[in-house]
């Protein structure tokens, strides 16, 4: 039987010493490891763990006297998520990234559990709760009898600090910090790893034969389980408000008026990807933007409704320049702050993109989640 260390890692590269160490405190073998991470967190692997004759990893095994033929583990085993694009993803941020790392869960955890001659350890220890929580479901999907879920438990004194691997062979003083971010020191030998093994329910043998012939999308395989719609922004013309995540935002004509024209120009977008991170294919410049002053005044006349625009002033919307149509985006950002939150504005925003004389502006919320009613 071989057994497969399947762990998922952010910007702590020590959860894969210390959970090596662990399993081996209690006569466990590894002899493959596989790593799930983001963009960032391989660049840390690397440089920490990987990096040759000094990485932390080599250092263990020799610690250790492991033979590292032993343990099939290199470059090529640190996966990194990517998006819909093919693009690493930096880190786990938002609902896109989310949906992009629990589709690979799905699909690596798929792989290694196939084999009926394997078993696989999946450790939680690293990265955001979030990433923990997508392995502990692709375990949940896949994961067989001999399989085990485990998270690594470390002496927290130890466990904040960059420069614990794993409790050398030969303890020595390694500097650490007190509640009070002052330098002290202790021995490693009063490091503490323990691995808890973590109960879990597998639906594996309640899934239909033909889902287990080939991975699946997350879609297919949770169409019976609870989770959120997707958050899409709806921007009403007719009431002249957005929606967003249920809440509400009433928005005064002008800048309803500019946002809209913003979100039509990205719903128009004809480029074939499978996502809009990344690309600002449609973000247009101040000249763009100027040059289509009609669609926005026809826009306005709309959600405006009563006064004609001949009666209006034609500095403002009507007569968009760079200065005013920099206080309208920055009126408009305020706005979504205060009916959305902080979290939710960059997506929502018209954010700017290049520099001057080349900037350019848009919004980033993918095309698929907004709605507009006219």
């Amino acid at each position: 039987m071989k057994n497969i260390l399947l762990a998922i890692v952010g910007l702590s590269p020590q959860v894969v010493t210390e959970t090596l160490y662990a399993l081996h405190q209690q006569g466990r073998r590894v002899d493959a490891l596989e790593i799930i991470t983001t963009r960032h967190g391989k660049e840390a692997i690397n440089a920490f763990l990987l990096a040759p004759g000094d990485g932390q990893y080599h250092r263990y095994l020799a610690d250790y006297g492991i033979d590292p033929a032993q343990i099939d583990f290199s470059f090529d085993h640190v996966h990194t998520v990517n998006d819909n694009n093919g693009i690493e993803i930096n880190d786990i941020t938002d609902e896109e990234d989310n949906e992009s790392l629990l589709r690979y869960c799905l699909e690596l955890t798929f792989r290694l559990t196939r084999d009926p001659e394997t078993t696989v350890f999946f450790s939680l220890a690293g990265g955001r709760k979030t990433m923990s929580a997508c392995l502990m479901l692709a375990a949940q999907f896949y994961a067989r009898p001999q399989d085990r879920v485990y998270h690594v438990l470390v002496s927290p004194e130890f466990e904040s600090n960059r420069d614990f691997f794993y409790p050398p062979r030969e303890s020595r003083p390694i500097e650490l910090r007190d509640r009070e971010n002052q330098p002290y020191f202790k021995e490693t030998r009063y490091a503490r790893v323990n691995l808890v093994p973590i109960p879990f329910f597998s639906v594996r043998d309640q899934l239909a034969g033909d889902l287990l012939r080939e991975p699946k999308d997350p879609a297919t395989l949770m169409l019976n389980l609870i989770r959120d719609e997707p958050s899409v922004l709806t921007v009403d013309l007719v009431a002249g408000k957005l929606i967003f995540r249920k809440r509400e935002l009433d928005m005064m004509p002008a800048r309803l008026a500019l946002y809209a024209f913003f979100a039509l120009q990205k719903k128009g977008c004809t480029r074939e990807v499978g996502s809009c991170r990344g690309c600002d294919d449609c973000y247009l410049d101040f000249s763009g933007i100027a040059s289509r002053q009609g669609e926005i005044t026809k826009i306005y006349r709309q959600v405006a409704g009563g006064r004609d625009t001949w009666e209006m002033s034609d500095t403002g919307i009507l007569g968009l320049n760079a200065e005013n149509f920099n206080s309208y985006k920055g009126k408009i950002r305020k706005e979504l702050e205060r009916g959305f939150g902080a979290y939710a504005t960059p997506q929502l925003a018209i954010e700017a993109v290049g520099h001057r004389p080349d900037t350019r502006y848009g919004i980033t919320l993918d095309r698929e989640k907004i709605r507009i009613v006219l």
